[in-house]
């Protein structure tokens, strides 16, 4: 649904829409009084919402973004998602002493706020540049792509690191043309495009995967079996660590890269789901105090390198990995195995949990070394890079994943050397820009 919508009216209004079914869900959702089921298509109705908004929002602030921060722009995402769970800990919390069924229509009430802020918010922010390229607006793509990196639009000519990624962008439509971009089209094997499916497919099943949900959904009752007598409490410290965490992980992200985080992440985390789930089936942690405390410990740190990887790294690569002709459809597909291993980890690990116990830990630690073997062997780096010099590394039969650090486009001998290109043309831009205007001023 989000991929049709997002091609069709623009990433700006489809999130505008998206948001407005959002807030539809809601309000079925809180005037439902004796029928359970109204409350189950207000919740079907807002997941339509919800679902389409995570394949539309990082792919339009990859699409928008300048790749030097285009990493950091595009975790933001992550964090804002980091900062709803902590907000719905306090809100929950806080409105558990509410009468009858006030306490949850509070809850989920509140959402309508959220949704109302960014589906009005959305409408003062330029459109995607690759979008208006894409449909023949190529005057409106470069005005685009000015505003966004605080230049104004009469000076876009002016730069010469905007003129060559507005070059780019044409080039690349001008190629695209002559394919077609259907779904079907996502699955085919030219141009690695059936790769680059599966891949983020793969990706976000395996963020699910990691169990950060099992500590975010059903934390209050694994903390409760530990011996706690208000587990919700541990609920807003495990919050606490995600969102401070994942500042952190906007930092990380675009520092190092993409692949090294999500390899040497999915390590850390393993390593702390073993601690946990070995503590908890060798001593009951009711009785021993030091072990619930150890596995309070372990829970903290695999969030801590969760919010600093996996969290952020996948919604930023979903951006940026596709080539534009696909570019909403591939997210939507991608974002479709999230949440499918999102529903399955939420319904089945009740069951699970009181037939394992806390040795489901280790399901989850193992999940997380392959996140890291998948990573190394077919993740492509794409810091740095415009989304369309992503699609030519993609494309290079020369380049493999665990040498694509190194690879740069024609007529630069590495990625630094790019980089250092860009930063001089940003460089000599702002001096010819600081003459022109004293040149004026003096006129």
């Amino acid at each position: 649904m989000g991929a049709p919508i997002a091609d069709w009216l623009g990433r700006r209004y489809a999130m505008t829409t998206e948001c407005g079914i959002f807030i539809i869900g809601v309000i079925v959702q809180i005037t439902s009084t004796h029928v359970w089921q109204q409350f189950a298509v207000g919740r079907f109705i807002s997941g339509l919402g919800v679902g389409a908004l995570s394949a539309a929002v990082p792919m339009y602030q990859a699409e928008t973004a300048p790749p030097q921060i285009r990493g950091t722009l595009t975790a933001t995402y992550q964090l804002f998602i980091t900062f709803g769970i902590l907000v719905a800990y306090c809100i929950s919390i806080g409105a558990r002493s509410i009468a009858q069924s006030g306490s949850w229509r509070t809850v989920v009430g509140i959402g309508i706020l959220w949704a109302l802020i960014l589906g009005i918010g959305i409408l003062f922010m330029p459109e995607s540049p690759r979008w208006l390229a894409a449909h023949g607006r190529m005057e409106e793509a470069q005005t685009s792509l000015a505003v966004t990196r605080g230049i104004p639009a009469s000076e876009a000519d002016k730069h010469n690191f905007l003129r060559r990624e507005a070059e780019g962008i044409k080039q690349n439509v001008e190629y695209e043309k002559h394919t077609k971009g259907g779904w079907v089209d996502c699955f085919k094997p030219k141009d690695k495009i059936l790769y680059r499916t599966l891949l983020g497919m793969s990706l976000q099943s395996l963020q699910q995967l990691t169990g950060a949900n099992y500590f975010f959904y059903y934390g209050a009752t694994v903390f409760l079996s530990v011996g706690l007598s208000d587990p919700y409490v541990t609920q807003i410290i495990l919050g606490t660590v995600n969102f401070v965490c994942t500042f952190g992980g906007m930092y990380v992200m675009e520092r190092f890269g993409r692949r090294r985080p999500l390899i040497c992440g999915g390590v850390w985390q393993s390593a702390w789901l073993f601690v946990f789930a070995s503590a908890g089936t060798a001593v009951d942690p009711v009785t021993h105090v030091g072990i619930g405390k150890l596995m309070i410990v372990a829970a903290c740190l695999f969030i801590l390198g969760y919010a600093m990887t996996w969290g952020p790294g996948v919604w930023i690569l979903i951006g940026e990995t596709f080539p534009t002709r696909t570019r909403a459809k591939q997210a939507s597909l991608s974002t479709a195995g999230n949440w499918m291993w999102n529903f399955l980890i939420a319904f089945f690990t009740p069951f699970i949990g009181s037939a394992i116990g806390f040795k489901y830990g280790y399901v989850f630690a193992s999940c997380n070394l392959l996140g890291a073997v998948v990573v190394y062997f077919f993740l492509y780096e794409s810091s740095d890079l415009t989304l369309e010099e992503v699609n030519m590394m993609y494309t290079d039969p020369t380049c493999k994943p665990w040498a694509s650090r190194q690879w740069a486009p024609s007529g630069y001998s590495s990625r630094r050397d790019l980089i250092e290109k860009d930063r001089s043309d940003d460089s000599n831009n702002i001096e010819d820009a600081q003459v022109q205007n004293i040149t004026d001023g003096a006129v």
